[in-house]
């Protein structure tokens, strides 16, 4: 066999294989062999057709079958013999048979090769999150909220509050106009921007209250729009009694007393925020790599990732997306992300490679046993069992040494942490 590889680009090269009968000629018999008895030519009994003639007929097919055969048997060997990392499977872009000979041109993609710049002289702030009383009695009003009672109330209306009323829009000389009119329009106060006009306008008002409102367009150039609320109705939610029963009903009997609830409740945002300070440091770490090694990536992976994205946001969206939306145009507007997940992949890949790091069935072991001691309930034998599946080994593997790489990078950089107060939130 006879090599020559080509570099294409950082990412692209293109390999021309060489192989002599001695090489690809017993498979190329075994084909024809193959074709001459499946064959049926007339004037001659099946199987029986001349050799030649086979070719004649059979020939590009066979040449094209043993060109794929050859190729995926050798590309292996050479892939191992000179250290390429594919990041795609090699296409077969030529071929040709000659007397003797079956030359063979490959392209694929590799994974370049880059130096990582040091980063041990990196800082990151990470947010220690602090949950006070405030926050846990905000987080289960928002789980009482399924329980409330919508009442109407002759008040002035509060930034909670529900305000209905007709919607006119108003002409030049502020009249309004029949044709432009909208009955029974909800304002959820709660949920309107506290910029938004609306909002400003309609806090405090009551039922029987008219109020104008200048709703001034992001347009400077456009005349801005006018209208008239005439408010016809207050609602306020009236959330229930937090009682033991209460509690015991909500939870399904896990809890059975205010208090027992209320800790858990402490206990739960805890967990989140901490959980979020660290995606959050991860996504600033991950962001300075990336703009600091600015590596190219092969475009099987991007397009891998793109794919990816676009199915997430499709989930999102009750599994497809709205029906006129222009999908190409929202694949084109993943690229950049998807770029930006194919190079933090190849810089974790060059961390893991410059520090040794691997996956043992200890450290899965050891995985198991963490993760059923936080469940609890859950088994660590049969969590173990699970994870060194078939169905599940690569993808703990892949979770696994993530967190090694991880621990890598926490280690070498500062980290400061910050007191950082609950992000407010409405419901």
């Amino acid at each position: 066999m006879q090599k020559n590889i080509k570099n294409v680009s950082e990412t692209e090269q293109e390999l021309e294989i060489i192989l002599s009968t001695e090489e690809f000629g017993t498979e190329y018999n075994q084909e024809l062999e193959e074709a001459k008895r499946s064959i049926q030519i007339k004037g001659f009994r099946k199987g029986h057709a001349p050799a030649s003639l086979i070719k004649k007929l059979a020939g590009p097919s066979i040449e094209a079958t043993i060109a794929e055969k050859m190729a995926s048997k050798y590309f292996g060997e050479v892939a191992e013999a000179e250290n390429i990392k594919p990041a795609s499977r090699a296409q077969i872009i030529n071929f040709t048979f000659e007397p003797e000979q079956l030359t063979l041109l490959l392209s694929y993609e590799i994974h370049p090769e880059f130096e990582l710049k040091d980063f041990s002289d990196y800082s990151f702030t990470k947010a220690r999150y602090t949950v006070t009383d405030k926050d846990v009695e905000h987080e289960i009003d928002m789980i009482l909220k399924s329980r409330g009672t919508l009442i109407s109330v002759d008040e002035a209306a509060l930034s909670t509050d529900t305000v209905i009323g007709d919607v006119y829009k108003l002409d030049e000389a502020g009249e309004p106009i029949e044709a432009e009119k909208t009955e029974n329009r909800h304002f959820s106060l709660e949920y309107l921007p506290e910029e938004n006009p609306f909002h400003k306008a309609l806090i405090g008002k009551k039922a029987g209250d008219s109020v104008d409102i200048e709703n001034d367009r992001k347009d400077a150039a456009a005349e801005p729009s006018r209208y008239r609320v005439a408010i016809s109705e207050i609602k306020r939610l009236i959330l229930p009694e937090l009682t033991d029963d209460l509690v015991k009903e909500i939870t399904g009997q896990r809890f059975e007393s205010v208090a027992d609830f209320t800790a858990d409740v402490h206990i739960q945002i805890e967990q989140h925020f901490l959980l979020k300070s660290e995606e959050d440091l991860l996504e600033s770490i991950s962001a300075k790599l990336i703009d600091d090694n600015p590596v190219p990536a092969p475009k099987s992976i991007v397009a891998s990732f793109a794919k990816m994205l676009v199915e997430n946001a499709k989930r999102q969206m009750g599994g497809r997306l709205p029906k006129g939306f222009d999908e190409e145009q929202f694949n084109l507007s993943m690229n950049p992300n998807a770029i930006r997940h194919a190079q933090w992949l190849l810089i974790c890949q060059k961390i893991a490679e410059l520090n040794n790091l691997e996956v043992s069935d200890d450290d899965i072991k050891a995985y198991a046993e963490k993760e059923a001691d936080k469940h609890g309930t859950t088994n660590a034998e049969d969590l173990l069992n699970t994870y060194m599946s078939s169905e599940f080994r690569d993808y703990i593997t892949d979770t696994i040494l993530k967190d090694k790489i991880y621990n890598i990078i926490k280690s070498a950089v500062t980290i400061t942490e910050e007191e950082t107060p609950i992000p407010a939130h409405k419901g």
